[in-house]
C-alpha cells in the first residue's frame, strides 16, 4: 500500500492467525500495512521482530505507538477501537452473548477444528505425514460442538444473536481451511451451520482475506 500506514500487522498471510487480525481489519474498513514476513527464512525469530514478541508468533499488530501480539487480543482491540458494533458493548445482554460465543469458539470449536486442519493440510508444510488416529478423535470433537452450533443457528442468525459479532468472525480463517479438508461434510450436513458459514464466506472483507490463504499453500509472492 502507497505511503506509511498507522496500522501494520506482521506475518506471513497463510497463517490463520494472521488472516484472522486482517480479516478485523477489513472488515472495520481500516487501512493497514501488511509487513510480510517469511516462515522459512525464520523471520520471527530475528531480535527486531522478538523486540515486537518475546515470543517469537505472529501476528503482531502496530496501531499507532500501541504494539500488540496473539490474535484474539488483537482482534478485541481493532473491532473495539474501529467497529465497536461487533462487540455490541452498548447493550449488556448482546455484549454478554458475544462473550460466551468467543469464549466457545476459543474452547470448543478451535481445539478440535486446529488439529484437524494441522494434519490435513499443514501437516505437510510441516515435512511430515498425517496422523490418521488424532484427525478422527477431533473431527468426533468437532461433529459434536457444530451439533450444538446447529441447534443455536436454528434459533438465530448468528451465534450471538440476529447480528453479525466478532464471534462469528472468529471462526472464518480456520475454518476457511477445514472447508478445505474432506471433512467439510461435517459443515454441508448441517443446514443452519451451512447456512451460516455461507454467508460469512460471501462477506467482502472474508472472500479479500480467503485470497491470501490458498489451502495448496501455493504461497503469494507477498509472503515468501
Amino acid at each position: 500500500m502507497a505511503g506509511e500506514k498507522a496500522v501494520k500487522v506482521y506475518g506471513w498471510a497463510i497463517s490463520p492467525f494472521v488472516s484472522h487480525a486482517l480479516l478485523c481489519l477489513e472488515e472495520a474498513g481500516v487501512e493497514y500495512e501488511h509487513v510480510a514476513m517469511s516462515r522459512t527464512a525464520g523471520d520471527r525469530r530475528h531480535p527486531e521482530h522478538l523486540a515486537r514478541n518475546p515470543f517469537g508468533k505472529v501476528p503482531v499488530l502496530e496501531d499507532g505507538d500501541l504494539t500488540l501480539f496473539e490474535s484474539r487480543a488483537i482482534a478485541r482491540h481493532v473491532v473495539r477501537k474501529y467497529k465497536p458494533e461487533l462487540l455490541r458493548e452498548g447493550d449488556l445482554k448482546e455484549s454478554a452473548m458475544v462473550d460466551v460465543w468467543l469464549e466457545v469458539e476459543a474452547h470448543q470449536f478451535y481445539p478440535a477444528a486446529l488439529a484437524v486442519v494441522v494434519e490435513c493440510v499443514f501437516a505437510p508444510l510441516l515435512g511430515r505425514t498425517r496422523n490418521q488416529a488424532a484427525v478422527d478423535e477431533n473431527v468426533e470433537k468437532l461433529r459434536k460442538v457444530l451439533e450444538v452450533y446447529e441447534a443455536r443457528l436454528g434459533r438465530s442468525r448468528f451465534l450471538a444473536g440476529d447480528f453479525l459479532s466478532l464471534a462469528d468472525l472468529s471462526h472464518f480463517t480456520l475454518m476457511h481451511y477445514f472447508m478445505a479438508t474432506e471433512y467439510a461434510s461435517l459443515v454441508e450436513a448441517l443446514p443452519h451451520v451451512k447456512a451460516w458459514w455461507e454467508e460469512l464466506a460471501a462477506r467482502p472483507a472474508a472472500r479479500k482475506v480467503a485470497a491470501f490463504m490458498p489451502p495448496s499453500f501455493e504461497v503469494p509472492k507477498e509472503d515468501e
